[in-house]
């Protein structure tokens, strides 16, 4: 499987240099960097990148991944003018060359063959279109969270990567982090008991305004496209806090609620269940601002956990963002950001913590990290740890649970079929029009 894997990569190197006349045009010069000189892979062995969205999250991960050995970026795309030049300059400082490509429109990017694999961390409103634009065109993908707008898009998400043979990985980082790690297998493995309470933080919510910005006049395209930067959502006129102040987040048209963050936790909460037998999940709205309670079929209560205040601060919990905590017979497990080691019931069962990681390792043959579980799966051809199927299945209950905040009622969601029973007017909300020319 690994020679297949680099087969792949020597076959798309070459039809890149192809492509871009090098082979034809005149004699090829065989570089030290091209040969693995220096500490660096052979280009034959390089997974070659592009990044979409360089914006504060994207800046963020496209350092993570520079820092992978066998990773070369060669091209960067942002509608925002400022965010591809800096993006730029941190490719080619890397390098220590002026090589990286910058583009203002992503289709440019994803036409280019010589592009493996691309990195997007676009607001919430590209990640599903984008995805699915770029295994359409034969791309590996790491897409951020929240992976997608509607349940609509996120089965596009999961037909899309079946049908072209795609590796996806959406960024539920924490899925490959060693303390969240322990409380899942800690649940998953019976080592708590039969597990009847999980909790996942949402105490970040705040998508559901309707109105918008005054409009303000547009800067040049080739500052900030605006037009492209709405992408498939409905038309509304420019103001620069959307852009730059991270406006959006409020807004129902650009972004989500519950599933703001419920897309970091839920998928942590789910991975220490056993969801096999799971048909349908019940929610039940008590209000606003207190905790969602939803019954699973198989008997397991989930907790979509919030209360009014910092989504930093300490709870009955954990304490901490993004937080995750599984309830048995035999005790309790939790974890979130900023712990040295996981949250337990009893000194007990924090002693098996290097066991249980070193254990899950063996199994999976996973990496501690997100970043190297994506890269190993493009060369593997493998699932990810946080692929298509998982991303689907949390994002469906965030989703939901938005639904129920909007419709202010108790739902049932059937999760074999993905649709609501016996309500015509939830099933309605499941997808949302799409914007010529951005739909997919």
């Amino acid at each position: 499987m690994a020679e297949k894997a680099k087969d792949i990569s020597r076959r798309l190197f070459l039809k890149g240099a192809v492509a871009g006349g090098t082979v034809l045009a005149a004699p090829y010069v065989i570089t030290s960097s091209a040969l693995g000189a220096a500490g660096t892979l052979p280009a034959s062995d390089r997974i070659v990148m592009g990044g979409i969205g360089m914006g504060g999250r994207g800046s963020h991960d496209i350092g993570w991944m520079l820092g992978q050995s066998d990773v070369r970026f060669v091209a960067v795309c942002d509608v925002r003018r400022s965010s591809r030049e800096r993006a730029k300059n941190a490719v080619d400082k890397k390098y220590g060359n002026k090589d990286c490509a910058a583009y203002r429109d992503m289709r440019e990017l994803l036409a280019r063959p010589d592009v493996d694999a691309v990195l997007i961390a676009t607001g919430d409103r590209w990640h599903a279109p984008a995805s699915i634009m770029a295994m359409r065109a034969g791309k590996d993908v790491y897409c951020e969270k929240p992976a997608c707008l509607t349940m609509a898009q996120g089965q596009m998400v999961v037909e899309t990567a079946r049908q072209y043979g795609r590796v996806y990985q959406t960024g539920a980082q924490r899925l490959s982090e060693a303390n969240h790690v322990f409380a899942i297998e800690m649940a998953r493995s019976g080592q708590l008991g039969k597990i009847h309470t999980a909790y996942a933080d949402i105490r970040w919510r705040d998508g559901m305004r309707h109105d918008w910005l005054p409009a303000q006049p547009e800067p040049p395209r080739d500052e900030v496209d605006w037009d492209m930067w709405l992408g498939p959502c409905p038309w509304r006129p420019y103001n620069k806090a959307y852009v730059d102040g991270r406006a959006w987040y409020h807004y129902y048209d650009l972004a989500t609620d519950v599933a703001m963050w419920g897309a970091h936790t839920v998928a942590q909460a789910l991975a220490g269940l056993d969801m096999t037998n799971v048909s349908f999940i019940e929610f039940d709205y008590e209000g606003p601002d207190v905790s969602m309670v939803t019954r699973l079929s198989n008997g397991v209560k989930l907790v979509l956990y919030r209360t009014p205040g910092s989504v930093w601060g300490k709870c009955m919990y954990w304490h901490g963002a993004c937080g995750e905590r599984f309830d048995g017979p035999g005790g309790w497990a939790a974890a979130a950001d900023g712990y040295s080691r996981p949250d337990v019931s009893s000194p007990e069962l924090l002693s098996k913590y290097k066991k249980v990681i070193a254990e899950y390792t063996e199994r999976t043959r996973r990496p501690m990290n997100h970043v190297r579980d994506f890269l190993d799966c493009v060369r593997s051809r493998r699932s990810t740890v946080a692929g298509p199927e998982v991303m689907y299945r949390a994002m469906s209950i965030c989703l939901a649970a938005d639904i129920c905040e909007q419709l202010k009622r108790n739902l049932k969601f059937d999760m074999l079929k993905s649709e609501f029973v016996d309500d015509a007017e939830a099933n309605r909300l499941r997808s949302r029009a799409m914007r010529q020319p951005w739909h997919v």
